[in-house]
């Protein structure tokens, strides 16, 4: 049987209610007439997400600037490097007393201002014992600078500034391009925060209201929350029937009808009545204050995948070390001056951190997230995307991504005289006064169908149960199970009953006190859906689906679509452990979701994917969402994913590659044959590496393009 038939209970973390998911019986209806929360409330949501933004592009811009001031400070820096005037023929023209100590000046000004985010990082890794990347880059300009100014006033040998001007410049310009084409600062609690309100009304022993922040809310106030606003905390309802809209919290998309006794979510949003509630959980205890907890130790305890790029600077920098102080020691015990030995270290550890480095992987970045983006995909952490390329298995919410999360109307059982095209007509006439979920499903057949009906006279909302009016001078009813059980009125019939046991909403039209047809509505299944099962299970990958909804309805649509494997009746706290449990199996899993109470599962699992018509809470804790919404888009971001790692490791190749030969050059293991690498020789092997690097780049292609 549909267990339409007995919800009455509200969708919350409670063990006793409903699974949040579940298709809604028809008793739940309400006329939904308008839920908007307080002005004051959008006003500090709008403030709360444009402060989040701020931050990004303060980042973003500060890398710019710094970028292009470090290129100015660069110019007067390269045309004082003996080594450019060489090249250009400009020793005699551009000479003049104390050039040194000018560019000593520049070089200095550009080493502190445009090298200090990598300082800063340099500081960081160290302090943390987490070499890679910035530990490389800031090794390599501290090198270069202070072993410069030691050659400037004191020391002989050659000056690197030249090194450490284009090093700079370069890694800031991979830095920017990161920033531009990958944000990947995740706002999720932000979002989560700003669904609750600010203000509450609380009753005092008058019955009159006052206004209190919420923080002063204890357990066992009573709180007054008026039509269309949102329920400041959770809560029991002692007074009022009223329609709740939790489709911000659980992904539900139709109104709960809610009474004396029934618990409510805070952030929910009250419909057409007021009502009055006990409070009975308050900071910490909530249920948002718990998928918030979810949420936040998920995106704590999830293994942070290491970028390859660290992964290379963190070997190079071992390398960089060891290299140059076996090559100091050597120099130094065969007898070479101090000097020249200090000149071969500094020459290995600048030559090690090569240029294009800082490229290889931004590059491919930009890249990859426009050919992304094209495609609809918005990739919100690289990391993630990373890890994409070895999924073994796809978690999908059913509510919103495999379905519409809207009504339709899959048959109709006539039960008297009246025709099918009668029986829809009299409905959409009655429920064309109506905002449920299940009238706009029986609206919009009628619509398709074409069909023309009155206006009908006298409509009243059958609390929980339905609604009536007269139509065409009949009175004519639409109704629930339960509204038939409660009348005694006979509703046996087979086809009715296994549309039921199917997972189908059934509701019955009376027309004079008969009964005298039924609907059958479902959840409608996306048209793409059956398309990106297919895909992903072509690639070897393990296709399942987690819903609310009882295993009758989750059956149905599993079979329909063809899954491995399907999880029924989960509450929305539950989904983030069965996630985990599939993780410690050993399954490298992705979950694919749009609702509040899908954030902590796709949090959880090691690649979280939010389809685009979701909640802001959803996108924001996903590492990728898909613009268009569209379930056949997942297996593009694995395809995509592994054309970027391969080209990634192409780049790392090309730009690290090189220090195979010119290391050990740089140390002068060829001296005995007369030949030490001059840093010329190094620069210009450098910049040929940084060219191929972003030639290369170029050339990642978009998997899906042909097809």
């Amino acid at each position: 049987m549909n267990d339409a038939t007995q919800r009455s209970q509200p969708s919350s973390s409670s063990d006793e209610t409903a699974p949040p998911e579940e298709q809604p019986g028809p008793e739940e209806r309400a006329e939904h007439e308008g839920s908007n929360a307080d002005s004051d409330s959008q006003a500090s949501d709008s403030q709360a997400s444009g402060d989040h933004q701020s931050h990004h592009e303060h980042m973003l811009h500060d890398f710019r600037r710094r970028f292009w001031v470090a290129l100015v400070l660069t110019v007067p820096v390269l045309a004082l490097s003996k080594m450019i005037q060489g090249w250009l023929g400009l020793e005699q023209t551009l000479a003049f007393p104390g050039e040194q100590y000018v560019q000593f000046g520049f070089a200095t000004v550009l080493f502190l201002y445009g090298g200090w985010p990598f300082l800063k990082g340099l500081y960081q890794e160290l302090k943390d014992v987490d070499l890679g990347m910035m530990t490389l880059i800031g090794l390599a300009i501290v090198t270069a600078y202070v072993y410069s100014s030691l050659v400037v006033f004191f020391l002989e040998g050659r000056v690197f500034f030249w090194e450490l001007a284009t090093l700079i410049d370069v890694m800031l310009l991979g830095h920017w391009i990161e920033m531009r084409s990958v944000m990947s600062a995740s706002g999720a609690l932000e979002e989560l925060v700003k669904l609750m309100p600010d203000q509450a009304h609380r009753l005092t022993e008058d019955e009159t209201t006052e206004d209190v922040p919420v923080a002063e809310i204890r357990q066992g106030d009573r709180v007054l929350v008026k039509p269309g606003e949102k329920i400041p905390i959770d809560g029991k309802i002692i007074k009022g029937v009223t329609s709740v809209d939790q489709s911000m919290l659980t992904g539900e998309s139709q109104p709960v009808e809610m009474g004396e006794g029934d618990e409510v979510i805070g952030g929910a949003v009250n419909g057409e009545s007021s009502i009055t509630l006990e409070v009975q959980k308050t900071g910490e205890e909530t249920y948002l204050s718990q998928v918030v907890d979810t949420v936040r130790k998920a995106q704590e305890s999830r293994s942070r995948s290491q970028n390859l790029a660290d992964r290379a600077a963190f070997w190079l920098t071992l390398v960089a070390i060891s290299v140059g102080v076996v090559t100091l020691a050597v120099w130094l015990f065969v007898g070479r001056p101090f000097d020249y030995a200090l000149e071969r270290m500094v020459t290995v550890m600048v030559i090690t951190c090569p240029h294009a480095l800082g490229l290889a992987v931004p590059l491919v970045a930009a890249v990859s997230t426009a050919l992304g983006a094209k495609r609809g995909l918005l990739v919100r952490d690289r990391d993630g995307f990373e890890r994409a390329r070895k999924l073994q298995g796809v978690v999908f919410d059913k509510t919103g991504t495999l379905t519409e999360g809207r009504f339709a109307v899959s048959e109709m059982v006539t039960l008297g005289e009246l025709d099918e095209q009668e029986l829809l007509r009299l409905s959409a006439s009655l429920e064309s006064q109506s905002e449920h979920p299940i009238a706009r499903g029986v609206v919009a057949e009628a619509e398709a169908q074409e069909l023309e009906w009155p206006s009908p006279e006298n409509f009243r909302a059958i609390s929980g149960k339905g609604a009536e009016a007269s139509v065409d001078g009949r009175a004519v009813k639409v109704v629930s199970p339960g509204y038939l059980d409660e009348h005694n009125l006979s509703r046996d019939h087979e086809r009715v009953e296994h549309l039921a046991e199917e997972g189908k909403t059934v509701v019955y039209v009376i027309v004079e006190g008969d009964v005298v047809g039924a609907i059958a509505l479902g959840d409608v299944v996306r048209n793409e859906s059956r398309e990106a099962i297919d895909g992903l299970k072509e690639q070897g990958i393990k296709v399942m689906m987690i819903t609310g909804d009882s295993k009758s309805v989750a059956a149905a649509v599993a079979e329909q679509l063809g899954m491995d494997d399907y999880f029924a009746g989960v509450l929305p706290n539950d989904k983030a452990d069965e996630i985990r449990k599939l993780r410690d199996d050993g399954l490298i899993v992705a979950m694919v979701g749009d609702g509040i109470n899908d954030a902590p599962a796709l949090a959880e699992a090691d690649v979280g994917i939010a389809i685009g018509a979701g909640t802001d809470v959803a996108m924001e804790t996903a590492d990728i969402v898909l613009v268009n919404s569209d379930p056949r888009d997942v297996k593009h971001i694995i395809a995509l994913s592994q054309n970027t790692y391969r080209k990634t490791v192409q780049n790392l190749w090309w730009a690290s590659g090189y220090n195979i030969v010119a290391i050990p050059l740089a140390a002068g293991v060829a001296a005995p044959l007369g030949f030490v690498m001059p840093p010329a020789i190094g620069a210009l092997v450098m910049s040929v590496s940084t060219v191929i690097v972003a030639i290369n780049a170029r050339l990642l292609r978009d998997p899906g393009a042909d097809g």
